[in-house]
């Protein structure tokens, strides 16, 4: 009798919790993040969001990435937005992510911008909100803008000499957008700005005359341009390119650009980006209107310097202007 009963309730117990478990997943919340770049392992900028998500999403949502590749193939881009709309038609997603420029141009306007009911949230965009007709009636998010003044003034401090900067970025949405906001700043900068230079291969940045009146290059998006085969290239490699043609500091605007060989930046943050839509997102999911979820910008900067390409150029600062920064080597980049 005893063991009837034992079994009967264990059978009760099983039922309950395998109930539980199924409403536990029904309540999961689905969530579609496109990014316009390549799988985190590939890019760290995604990387970053891609943490950012996750530290506020992961815990109650389910979430599907799919990744448009457009550094390394920007012409098969429209392509990848089509394929993440069939993504999103399939399943029935509570809420998207869309991060970088062109998943805004190829896919979120095209496809879901004022047009479906789904709330979607934006991050990494470096134009204007009003390029893509945003805030709409489903869209929302944060705006990427990166710390070039900040920067300046850091590798000012770290080499006084340093008075004249050329920009060099990939001819693309976010390099036309990170041209606008430093036409819009480059009075404020302490160095002169003598060229901004929109370049989509390795010739194009040697044939730029403007660059060798320069002291030292800033550098952003120039991932997925072409070396002289007609192949795309990385961070790293553009870097070494840049130093070893001119001789000059190279200052970037992320992790990465240090980390592959620059000076120094005051680097923007992808977790940052990843969190703010993140947490708009679930607002948005748990009913708030887009109308009362405005559009921000990031914020935070942190100060980082390559310790090894310091001592390369000969450049020995005071000791002050170290003072709250990142120092890291190439070695521990290995």
């Amino acid at each position: 009798m005893k063991s009837i009963i034992s079994i009967s309730l264990l059978v009760i117990f099983v039922i309950l919790i395998t109930g539980f478990s199924t409403i536990v997943t029904a309540n999961r919340l689905k969530v579609l993040v496109v990014m316009s770049y390549e799988k985190p392992e590939v890019n760290s900028w995604c990387r970053e969001i891609k943490e950012g998500i996750d530290s506020v999403l992961g815990a109650t949502c389910d979430i599907d990435y799919f990744y448009m590749n457009t550094k390394i193939d920007f012409k098969g881009g429209n392509q990848k937005a089509i394929e993440a709309y069939s993504m999103y038609q399939k399943k029935k997603y509570d809420g998207v992510i869309a991060a970088d420029d062109y998943a805004q141009q190829l896919f979120v306007v095209q496809f879901l911008k004022s047009l479906v009911e789904t709330p979607v949230m934006f991050c990494g965009v470096n134009a204007e909100a009003k390029k893509y007709g945003y805030p709409a009636s489903n869209v929302s998010g944060i705006l990427e803008r990166g710390h070039f003044r900040e920067s300046i003034a850091l590798i000012k401090q770290l080499s006084p000499d340093i008075n004249k900067i050329g920009f060099v970025v990939r001819k693309s949405p976010s390099g036309e957008a990170l041209k606008l906001q430093i036409e819009k700043e480059s009075g404020l900068y302490l160095s002169q700005v003598v060229t901004f230079e929109l370049v989509e291969t390795i010739n194009d940045i040697k044939t730029r005359s403007k660059l060798k009146e320069c002291d030292a290059f800033f550098i952003d998006s120039l991932e997925g341009i072409l070396n002289e085969k007609g192949k795309p290239i990385g961070t790293k490699d553009i870097i070494q390119f840049l130093t070893r043609v001119f001789g000059k500091p190279v200052v970037g605007a992320n992790n990465m650009h240090v980390e592959s060989g620059a000076l120094c930046a005051v680097v923007k943050s992808g977790q940052e980006q990843g969190k703010g839509a993140a947490k708009k997102l679930l607002e948005a999911m748990n009913g708030k209107a887009i109308v009362n979820i405005p559009i921000t910008k990031n914020y935070r900067g942190k100060r980082v310097i390559n310790v090894d390409v310091m001592r390369s150029l000969g450049i020995k600062p005071e000791p002050i202007y170290l003072l709250g920064s990142k120092l890291i080597t190439s070695a521990e980049q290995e």
